[in-house]
């Protein structure tokens, strides 16, 4: 791949953030490569930038994120479609996404921009709200669409049709529609499968189901999923990715299919995403 022009996004939370920054950008600037930051990004460094996370996507054709999953995930919200290939440095918790950690970045950017990498198209989710039959509220996923409770301590009834057709009404404390990408996040948590990225399904988890039987399923990534909160349930909320929630009114409908852009996500050559998972969830494979 020639990257030449190379972004970076760091999370200035994480502790050691501003000296693995440094050490980022003089080994990219010694593989020969231009390297730009957002306005946050810059600061840690001392410089004042005037690029905002928009500009630094449609500017670079490699963007290099320093956090972990959730860093990756406000990026590509803040971000702008089509999005660059993304290569994510772990020094979060789990780090499902990234690709390198503090430890072997050099290495592996050295890899990727020879051009030994694994390049992971990721689906989105695209969402829109319907109230009255009108839409009002549009927007995208690349973890989880999650209707839930909100504050209160109850369950919620909940309509879900696939394609049109009534799958059933779910009597829980929520809802999780969830890429292939989110099944490693909130709806594994919830009980729900781990997806092959390149699975092409998404799956519905219901949370906490009052009734046993209730379990995920898969369904097409072709699919149109529909949610609507039952006419007297109040205090529904719907969120994206874990960001602020929206507060849904009884009767309005969401409506979730495949989005038209994908992600890009950047691995090593010799980091294949079954190797990810045995490594994240610590798997030995040995029989205890």
């Amino acid at each position: 791949m020639d990257w030449k022009t190379v972004g970076i996004i760091a999370n200035g939370a994480k502790v050691g953030a501003s000296g693995l920054l440094r050490t980022v950008v003089v080994a990219l600037r010694g593989l020969g490569r231009e390297v730009i930051y957002d306005r946050a990004t810059g600061s840690l460094l001392g410089e004042s930038v005037d690029l905002t996370v928009k500009n630094v996507f449609r500017r670079c054709g490699l963007l290099v994120v320093l956090g972990g999953d959730g860093t990756l995930l406000q990026a590509v919200h803040e971000g702008s479609f089509p999005a660059p290939h993304v290569l994510g440095i772990n020094f979060g918790t789990l780090g499902f996404l990234t690709g390198a950690g503090p430890d072997d970045f050099a290495q592996v950017l050295e890899e990727v921009l020879e051009g030994k990498a694994i390049i992971s198209e990721r689906s989105l989710l695209s969402v829109e709200v319907l109230r009255d039959r009108v839409p009002f509220w549009s927007g995208r996923a690349l973890n989880e669409v999650v209707v839930s409770r909100g504050e209160r301590s109850r369950v919620i009834r909940l309509e879900v049709e696939i394609d049109g057709v009534m799958l059933t009404e779910y009597n829980a404390d929520g809802l999780i529609v969830a890429t292939p990408t989110g099944s490693t996040a909130y709806s594994l948590s919830a009980g729900g499968p781990v997806l092959a990225p390149d699975s092409g399904v998404f799956v519905v988890t219901p949370i906490c189901p009052h009734v046993l039987t209730n379990r995920s399923v898969i369904v097409n990534e072709r699919s149109s999923i529909t949610v609507r909160p039952s006419a007297d349930q109040a205090g529904v909320c719907l969120t994206l990715d874990g960001r602020d929630p929206l507060s849904l009114e009884p009767g309005d409908l969401t409506r979730i299919r495949r989005s038209r852009q994908a992600l890009r996500l950047v691995f090593p050559s010799g980091l294949p995403f079954f190797e990810v998972l045995r490594q994240k969830l610590k798997w030995s494979g040995k029989v205890v």
